[in-house]
């Protein structure tokens, strides 16, 4: 086993601590609230790279684990990730606030049940 595959459960708590920072920061804020928000803005979109680099790593280093969890969105993740990443100029903040809303309440509670499972 590498050094990196040992580090999974760092790259699963980088997502977990990922998405609370997203979720601490649009929590109870208005869409509207959003999109006036530049500095808002800056701070979630850099936590989903974080999210989606760490996301990569998972898949490179724990590709079993990956396997073995498939409704997880891995590759979603990281494509999201260099979509912003490499297309900086032209972020799309709708799809950005509705990934927030709707996709990652559910991937919380994905990531964080499978940590808990490999702490037990």
């Amino acid at each position: 086993m590498s050094s990196k595959s040992l580090r999974v459960p760092d790259y699963l708590g980088h997502m977990l601590q990922a998405i609370d920072r997203i979720q601490a920061y649009t929590n109870m804020v208005p869409k509207e609230a959003f999109m006036q928000s530049t500095q808002l803005q800056d701070a979630v979109v850099r936590n989903i790279e974080i999210l989606g680099e760490a996301s990569r790593n998972v898949q490179l280093h724990g590709p079993e684990l990956v396997a073995q969890h498939p409704d997880i969105p891995w590759s979603a993740l990281y494509a999201m990730r260099n979509r912003i990443s490499h297309g900086y100029w032209s972020v799309d903040l709708d799809t950005v606030w509705n990934v927030v809303q709707r996709e990652l309440p559910t991937l919380r509670v994905q990531i964080h049940t499978l940590v808990s499972q490999m702490q037990a």
